[in-house]
């Protein structure tokens, strides 16, 4: 009997196979689209495959192995080809079946019982008994074309039943034509029955872990091969190498699951890991491992293993070493790793230390985490705002279509406003606060990230906002900010001089409010404040005009 590779299953054309549907080719014969399997339940809870689905979704229905290397233990059977040749006394090239006697028969030798001969003996079989006929020849025989072998395949597999396969078929190759283990299958438990008994098990984890294909044995005329229900199934995840859900046998623990995964990836952490045992819902249900200690832990099936990652935790700031950037009037500007109970002044002194032109007094610092918290709280005040300037859009009163058109416009600005001030992102700046004149930087922890300045020296004031001429003017010892207001010009008649303020090169804000408490502002106290270099002094415009010329407005009606 010859092997058709398009052979389906010996099961009636007119069965219907749970899990496939049966189309129309263009030739008029029908294939078998077999639709993909879903997960089990513990894999869908979980959201891991199972280990060794992708060879099974490659391999499942696909045709047998035809592998032209026939192995030596393969036994020769009714319906093979031999191609005997002989050279020498005698010339011949024959091509033989074997025939139901399990014989071929040689012009001149007769009948030779070929069945049942491995095929490691086979050339010697034939050469004894040509050898009682003829003297002086020579000899080899190969197999030609392969019988087909009818097999069983049953238990947990999508499509059991009889198949018709090649002759060089493995256990393997039988179940992957059956659609391989179901979700309900064993991969580790496929038994080999030969006239009731059990002839071996594959597991095909062998295969998957260690390229093992040893026990995958060739099958034989009316084998049945049994693929059992799953054992106990256990998933890993986490910082392993393959996170997958595995299937154990009995006595295997945590240690050869890790192995089974290809053991922890290089970020995980070694020393502990968590079990979640879904059957412990009455009691604590996640425990920890501690590592390797328990790794003799037994598993049940079900449970969940988790390795856990260094990544994901954060070691605290007094184990930490600092990674620092140092610029600006240092000697050796640059990144530096500085131990975990570093200072500024560590990491100004591993930059060389400062250049004779430093202003330690302007130093920017910026921290990330700083900078996060601003950007939080910067992001509240600016809904806040937003919610506040439409609560007091909603109840403003309208008298006529002029004070429409003043909201209107208003509100337009008041868009553009909180628009730009969405834009803006704080920087994480850290107010040093220093002296004037301070010779070192504060003994302040640094963080991992941090950001260090060190501008020169200033050599001006800069003077903005509601004067006649704003600009930066050369500093000069000895000077107040009411000297550089008057170098400026002094304030336009919109200024509001109870609101001035100036910020210093380190960050501090001093204003009039601060400096002066009189009934209406008096700049007297921001005027005598002595200058600093690179201080940046501001005058704003009075805003409250608007509200006043149109409260006049009002009680001008009222009393008309």
């Amino acid at each position: 009997m010859a092997f058709n590779p398009g052979a389906a299953p010996m099961q009636g054309s007119g069965s219907t196979q749970a899990g496939s549907q049966t189309v129309a080719s263009t030739q008029g014969a029908q294939a078998v689209v077999h639709a993909p399997e879903r997960l089990s339940e513990f894999e869908a809870f979980v959201g891991l495959p199972r280990f060794g689905a992708n060879l099974v979704t490659a391999l499942a229905g696909g045709s047998p192995d035809f592998s032209p290397i026939v192995p030596p233990e393969y036994i020769v059977q009714s319906g093979d080809d031999l191609q005997i040749t002989l050279w020498g006394s005698v010339d011949a090239d024959l091509r033989l079946t074997v025939d139901r006697q399990g014989r071929v028969s040689v012009p001149r030798v007769g009948p030779i019982l070929v069945a049942g001969v491995r095929y490691a003996e086979l050339q010697d079989t034939v050469s004894r008994r040509v050898a009682q006929v003829f003297k002086n020849f020579e000899l080899t025989v190969s197999l030609g074309r392969l019988r087909g072998v009818r097999v069983y395949v049953t238990g947990a597999v999508p499509r059991p039943g009889a198949y018709a396969v090649a002759g060089l078929s493995t256990v393997m190759n039988a179940v992957m034509q059956a659609g391989g283990p179901a979700a309900g299958g064993s991969f580790r438990n496929i038994e080999l029955r030969r006239d009731g008994r059990l002839l071996g098990t594959l597991d095909l984890y062998d295969l998957l872990i260690r390229g093992d294909r040893s026990a995958d044995r060739l099958v034989q005329p009316d084998d049945v091969i049994h693929v059992a229900p799953v054992g106990s199934q256990v998933a890993l995840r986490g910082s392993v190498n393959q996170r997958a859900v595995f299937e154990l046998k009995p006595g295997e623990n945590l240690r050869d699951l890790l192995k089974m995964a290809g053991g922890p990836s290089p970020v995980a952490d070694l020393s502990r890991a968590t079990l979640e045992r879904l059957g412990d819902r009455q009691q604590e249900r996640i425990v920890q491992i501690e590592l390797p200690k328990d790794g003799a832990t037994p598993l049940k099936n079900g449970d969940v293993v988790n390795i856990l990652s260094l990544i994901d935790f954060a070691l605290s700031q007094g184990r930490q070493n600092k990674r620092i950037r140092v610029e600006g009037e240092v000697t050796k500007p640059g990144d530096y790793l500085l131990p975990p109970d570093s200072t500024l002044v560590d990491a100004v002194r591993a930059a060389g230390g400062v250049t004779q032109s430093a202003f330690l007094n302007g130093t920017h610092f910026l921290r990330e985490s700083v900078r996060l918290t601003q950007q939080e709280n910067y992001n509240r005040a600016v809904r806040d705002l937003e919610i506040e300037l439409a609560r007091n859009d909603g109840t403003t009163r309208l008298s006529n279509a002029e004070e429409a058109a003043v909201l209107a416009a208003r509100n337009a600005a008041t868009t553009r406003l909180v628009e730009r001030m969405r834009q803006t992102r704080p920087t994480g700046r850290i107010v040093l606060n220093m002296a004037p004149g301070g010779a070192d930087l504060p003994a302040l922890a640094v963080e991992d990230g941090d950001q260090l300045y060190i501008p020169a020296r200033p050599t001006t004031v800069g003077v903005f906002g509601s004067v006649f001429n704003g600009g930066s003017y050369l500093f000069g010892d000895g000077r107040s900010v009411g000297d550089y207001l008057r170098m400026a010009g002094g304030m336009t008649k919109g200024a509001d001089a109870g609101s001035v303020f100036v910020v210093r090169a380190n960050g501090t804000v001093t204003s009039a409010r601060q400096r002066d408490q009189g009934w209406f502002g008096s700049r007297a106290g921001i005027d005598s404040l002595a200058s600093e270099p690179g201080d940046t002094v501001f005058v704003p415009e009075e805003l409250n005009k608007t509200t006043f010329v149109q409260s006049a407005k009002d009680w001008t009606q009222i009393l008309y």
